[in-house]
């Protein structure tokens, strides 16, 4: 079974957020605040995919998930569990969902804060 978020549009955020995306750094470019912030990665940890929006981002590492927002600044960061796999990443506005195999991930960019519920096992 394939899961679709789909995301409800409310009022235009104006684009505020840039990643510089190079071989083994990510910096968030935060012209609201007039900030930039680099993503320090841990040992053995490689950069898997990203998403950004108008005021948040995610990225995906081979160890977690890490969102920024502009209004709470700096990286948060949430583990991955074992042999989880993210599935999908939408991000719009102040928010993003991430889904994987077990979970889904919520993660609200104003508040710089991750929330997350097991999905239910689908039996056939």
């Amino acid at each position: 079974m394939v899961s679709t978020v789909i995301p409800v549009q409310a009022n235009d955020i104006e684009k505020v957020l840039f990643l510089v995306v190079e071989k083994d750094e990510i910096v968030a470019s935060n012209t609201l605040a007039g900030r930039f912030d680099r993503l320090n990665l841990h040992a053995k940890e490689r950069v898997r995919d990203y998403k950004v929006s108008n005021a948040v981002a995610v990225v995906v590492t081979n160890q977690r998930l890490v969102g920024y927002g502009v209004l709470a600044g700096g990286w948060q960061g949430t583990r991955l569990e074992a042999r989880e796999k993210v599935q999908q990443i939408e991000v719009q506005d102040y928010s993003a969902t991430v889904v994987t195999n077990d979970r889904i991930l919520n993660f609200y960019g104003r508040s710089g804060a991750w929330s997350h519920t097991r999905r239910r096992v689908q039996l056939r």
